[in-house]
């Protein structure tokens, strides 16, 4: 009987795999027995995770490049098809908030920061599509097809105040992710899917002094998402592992353009 939700014989590239949630997308890629390239710019990070998992059996490759420069992309793609021969999937998990892309209440929302605004925009959009053209191709090259797994956010569906350009960007790829999933079925079939995973609020080192407080408990901010979460706590990591596997997994091989919702009941609940 084959083993259901392996990714055994696959190749996957996770961009921000130097960050704490592509971690567990990392771990839960090499705990169903697929092969892995680490992206992202601290070379340290990348290295380490690699150097862990080939110690401890598995195939993973550091690749160094920033998502938003198309000539360090191709390099690590070249990179990757001469270690792994091919590719069958990719995570875009960079992206995340920037203090230039905050509005804070005090502020005058007339004067808000506009470049620093459009430039967390465009690292949550163009940070996902900019990978996708250029790892995306490959995966339409392989015989046997594969997946595409956008990372969205929360934010894009529903107004959460002070990141204003998180919010934006992570909207824009929700109507990329339906937009990209219908023509790549037109040119492709079912060959070449893609959809998106939506993490709830996990603590990273981006929004954790933002949720909780250094001495314990949770901020203002962090108990509003606790209250509307129904339940009533943060997501831990590994509780990501699941929902990844299945979409870059043969299992989900008739699902495209859809988004997968990881929050405990954030997004469905009404606050009442």
């Amino acid at each position: 009987m084959s083993q259901k939700f392996s990714l055994a014989g696959k190749v996957i590239i996770v961009t921000g795999g130097t960050g704490i949630l592509g971690g567990a997308f990392i771990d839960g890629i090499v705990e169903a027995g697929g092969a892995v390239g680490i992206l992202g710019r601290n070379a340290d990070v990348a290295n380490e995770r690699a150097n862990a998992i080939n110690a401890a059996g598995g195939n993973a490759l550091a690749l160094v490049a920033d998502v938003m420069d198309v000539e360090q992309l191709k390099a690590a793609k070249e990179k990757a098809i001469a270690h792994f021969g091919k590719i069958d999937g990719l995570v875009n998990g960079a992206g995340g908030n920037t203090p230039e892309g905050v509005l804070q209440p005090e502020q005058d929302i007339f004067s808000m920061n506009i470049e620093g605004m459009r430039r967390t925009m465009d690292l949550n959009l163009w940070g996902t599509i900019i990978p996708t053209q250029i790892f995306g191709e490959e995966i339409a090259k392989n015989p046997e097809g594969g997946s595409i797994v956008n990372i969205s956010s929360m934010n894009s569906k529903r107004a959460i105040t002070k990141v204003l350009g998180y919010n934006m960007g992570k909207a824009a790829v929700d109507c990329y992710n339906q937009w990209y999933a219908v023509e790549l079925a037109n040119r492709y079939g079912d060959k070449v899917r893609m959809n998106a995973l939506a993490p709830g609020f996990f603590l990273t080192e981006q929004n954790r002094n933002l949720l909780t407080k250094a001495e314990g408990g949770y901020t203002p901010r962090g108990e509003s998402v606790i209250k509307q979460t129904p339940f009533k706590r943060f997501g831990a990591p590994d509780e990501l592992k699941g929902a990844i596997v299945w979409l870059l997994g043969d299992e989900s091989r008739f699902v495209t353009g859809s988004m997968i919702c990881v929050d405990g009941g954030f997004s469905i609940f009404g606050g009442v």
